[in-house]
């Protein structure tokens, strides 16, 4: 079996915040889903399930962190092409999302950074690995 990502984040309103991700492009899943969570499928291995605050609560004790203000993670897509990454971006912005910074073109590597409506962070990036510089080869990728 494939293994596969479940990224559970909590949000404010369910419905509103389908509604972004499937502007982004993730399809919600309705055997994962209900007026508490959706199930939104960007690929066969990554989910992120969107748990409405009191449902979220039930797997943790913790406080729920305000992401608004507080960066709890940031979580990077992959993509095709940088014409995707530009889509997207611009997808997240139409739907609400806020942009964190412009566009960031390192030749071999290019992205951009939104807060979705609850404000979780994301990145959509596209690398190509052949046009990385020699002298990066070895080291890590820069966030």
């Amino acid at each position: 079996m494939e293994r596969t990502i479940f990224v559970n984040l909590p949000v404010a309103d369910v419905a509103a915040a389908t509604r972004f991700y499937e502007a982004l492009g993730f399809v919600r899943n309705p055997d994962f889903s209900n007026d508490q969570a959706s199930g939104m499928v960007w690929s066969n291995s990554i989910w992120v399930m969107l748990l409405g605050h009191d449902f979220y609560r039930t797997f943790t004790p913790k406080a729920i962190a305000d992401t608004r203000t507080t960066s709890a993670a940031l979580l990077c897509l992959s993509c095709s092409s940088r014409d995707e990454v530009d889509r997207l971006g611009a997808a997240a912005l139409a739907a609400g999302g806020r942009e964190l910074h412009g566009a960031d073109d390192r030749g071999f590597m290019y992205g951009r950074a939104f807060d979705d409506l609850d404000g979780h962070g994301w990145e959509v990036m596209h690398m190509d690995a052949n046009a990385r510089p020699a002298e990066q080869h070895d080291a890590a990728v820069p966030a």
